[in-house]
C-alpha cells in the first residue's frame, strides 16, 4: 500500500529538515514525500535541493496561501492514503505509517484515520505544551467545536477524488472545512488511533495568535452554516473553550 505524505513549506529553514528526515526514518517502504514550497527566500529551498533524493516530488513558485498549496500536492499524490505533515511537525517515531498502513489493510471499510497529537516546544521538542486527545467521530460533533488533528488525518486518495479537496476561500480554516465535509456530510468511514502519533511545534498560522485564533472559529463556524450543520454560537464557543483547556491541563499516558 503506497503512502503519499504531502508537506507545505514557506521560509521553513529552522525544521524543515528534521521533519523531511521523519518521513525519511519510516519503516513502512512505500512513501512518496511531495514538497510544495511557496518560493521560500530564506534558505529553505537550498536544504529541500539537498536532500531531493528523499523526495518524490518538489515545487517551488508562488502560490496563494497554503491551501492552494496542499492542493496542489493532492492533485500529484499517487498514493492509496494520503497524510499531510507540516514543515515543523514530526512523527513520534519510526512505526507510525506503518500502523496507519496495518489499519488500512485490516480494516478495509476504513476510508479514514486520525489520532492524538501533542504540541511541544519549538526548541525543547521533549516539553509538552499541550496534549490534543481526540476521540470517535460522532454525527454532530464539529457543531460542538470536536475536530481531529488535521496532521493525523490520513485518508484514502479515492475520497479525495469523490468528494474534493480543500476549500480556499477560507485562510485559516479550511482543513476544519475538509474534515467536516468528509465526516459529517459525506460520512466518511473513519477509525480513531487512541494514541499519539505526530509532535506539532508551537507556533502555526492557526494558533500563532489570539486574532489568528478567533479568526479560524469564526470560519470553522460559517462552515457549519455553509452545510446546514445545526448550530448554535454560544454552544459552539463553550465547548470549544472546554475543549481547548483540556489541552492545556491533560497529558499523555504515555
Amino acid at each position: 500500500m503506497k503512502v503519499s505524505i504531502i508537506t507545505v513549506t514557506f521560509n521553513s529553514s529552522s525544521f524543515i529538515s528534521h521533519c523531511l528526515d521523519s518521513v525519511k526514518n519510516q519503516t513502512h517502504n512505500d512513501i512518496e514525500h511531495i514538497v510544495i514550497d511557496g518560493a521560500s527566500t530564506d534558505g529553505t529551498l537550498s536544504i529541500l535541493k539537498s536532500k531531493t533524493n528523499q523526495l518524490a516530488e518538489l515545487i517551488s513558485e508562488t502560490d496563494n496561501g497554503i491551501y492552494e498549496a496542499m492542493n496542489k500536492g493532492l492533485k500529484i499524490a499517487t498514493g492509496d492514503i494520503i497524510g499531510f505533515l507540516n514543515s515543523d511537525d514530526f512523527y513520534i517515531n519510526n512505526n507510525v505509517i506503518s500502523k496507519v498502513v496495518k489499519l488500512f489493510k485490516q480494516k478495509s471499510e476504513i476510508e479514514a484515520c486520525y489520532s492524538d497529537l501533542v504540541y511541544v516546544d519549538r526548541i525543547n521538542i521533549s516539553k509538552i505544551v499541550r496534549y490534543w486527545k481526540s476521540s470517535e467521530f460522532i454525527l454532530g460533533s464539529f457543531s460542538k467545536g470536536w475536530c481531529p488533528p488535521h496532521p493525523t488525518f490520513f485518508v484514502r486518495r479515492s475520497v479525495y477524488e469523490k468528494f474534493g479537496s480543500f476549500d480556499v476561500s477560507y485562510q485559516l480554516a479550511s482543513d476544519i472545512d475538509l474534515m467536516m465535509r468528509f465526516l459529517e456530510i459525506k460520512k466518511v468511514k473513519s477509525c480513531y488511533i487512541p494514541e499519539v502519533l505526530i509532535k506539532m511545534r508551537m507556533g502555526g498560522q492557526s494558533n500563532n495568535s489570539f486574532k489568528n485564533i478567533l479568526k479560524q472559529n469564526l470560519e470553522v463556524f460559517q462552515a457549519l452554516k455553509k452545510h446546514n450543520i445545526p448550530n448554535n454560537f454560544i454552544i459552539f464557543f463553550i465547548y470549544k473553550i472546554i475543549s481547548r483547556f483540556k489541552q492545556f491541563v491533560q497529558r499523555p499516558d504515555k
